[in-house]
């Protein structure tokens, strides 16, 4: 049986729990190894999370806590990739442990968010994402959703010797509200 799956604003209560499960030391940082490894991101410290880009998320309306239950599983996020524009939003998710990959929280909540946002800039027409060919997990999380493979960008993404593909996800308003 499926979870009830929320997304919830982000408070300062919830940036030791955040940190906690995306850096803490008992996370596991798989997330990190599928989540755009080829940008060598840092493990974050709790000073270093808690002061710049947690400080940032609390109440930040592009940045959503993904709640299963009464739990913290991951997180949903969006930027504009056209800058002041903003007319080309993308977004990003997260779910930090992997025993909870795979068992539908990922397409419930993106499609949760897509919603979201659709909602909240009614003049989009189209919301889409970026992930790389070795993230097989985020491309059918897209497809599930009703989301379509609109570009790849073939042997851009450089990580552990080897060359990977860039890839592009979007989905039209009309076609995420058919699903």
């Amino acid at each position: 049986m499926m979870k009830k799956i929320w997304l919830k604003e982000i408070t300062q209560e919830d940036l030791k729990p955040l940190w906690e499960i995306s850096y803490g030391p008992n996370a596991d940082l798989t997330w990190m190894e599928f989540n755009g490894p080829y940008f060598q991101d840092p493990v974050l410290n709790w000073q270093e999370f808690s002061t710049g880009w947690g400080k940032d998320s609390v109440n930040h309306p592009h940045r959503k806590l993904i709640m299963t239950e009464n739990q913290l599983v991951g997180m949903v996020t969006a930027y504009w990739e056209d800058g002041q524009l903003k007319q080309w939003l993308e977004t990003g998710i997260t779910i930090y442990d992997p025993a909870d990959w795979g068992n539908g929280i990922g397409s419930a909540a993106l499609k949760l968010w897509c919603h979201e946002l659709f909602d909240r800039y009614p003049y989009l027409p189209h919301l889409g994402f970026t992930t790389w060919s070795g993230n097989l997990g985020m491309q059918k999380v897209g497809e599930k959703i009703g989301m379509q493979k609109e570009g790849v960008i073939r042997k851009v993404r450089f990580w552990q010797n080897q060359y990977f593909d860039s890839v592009k996800y979007g989905i039209l308003r009309d076609e995420l509200k058919k699903n």
